[in-house]
């Protein structure tokens, strides 16, 4: 019985607690690129080549900034950082766009607690694609 307690308590626990964690140190662009990724547990990076990369970050800005649970840190006009945090336990991603020229831009999502995202940011930024995709037409 002891078992099924710590269960249901454990979890509750958690979520109340909201997780935030520290937020990382390598933000930011460093001579004009993204911070490549510690590790691919918790992190996925891309390029992406577009047709306008001041559209496609424009139109990723709108996207991050109507989906749930996501804040805008900071923007510039090649430059963006915002935050999600996941439904139930509030665990927090950090999310980076940043444009290299008129047809480049990098993505970045990295974790900010625990060893392993299960694929979280990867499909994050699979997700965000689309929305670049659309730019292109």
């Amino acid at each position: 019985m002891p078992s099924i307690l710590v269960q249901i308590t454990i979890p509750f626990v958690l979520a109340l607690f909201h997780f935030v964690g520290p937020l990382p140190t390598d933000l930011g662009t460093d001579a004009g690129h993204l911070s490549p990724c510690p590790g691919p547990e918790h992190c996925a990076s891309t390029v992406w080549k577009v047709a306008d990369s001041s559209a496609a970050l424009k139109q990723l800005s709108e996207r991050i900034e109507n989906s749930p649970r996501t804040e805008i840190i900071e923007q510039s006009t090649n430059y963006l950082h915002a935050t999600y945090s996941s439904r139930i336990f509030g665990f927090v991603d950090d999310v980076e766009l940043h444009t290299n020229d008129t047809v480049t831009l990098e993505a970045r999502s990295i974790s900010r607690l625990g060893e392993s995202d299960l694929g979280v940011n990867a499909q994050r930024l699979e997700s965000l694609s689309k929305t670049v995709e659309t730019s292109e037409a």
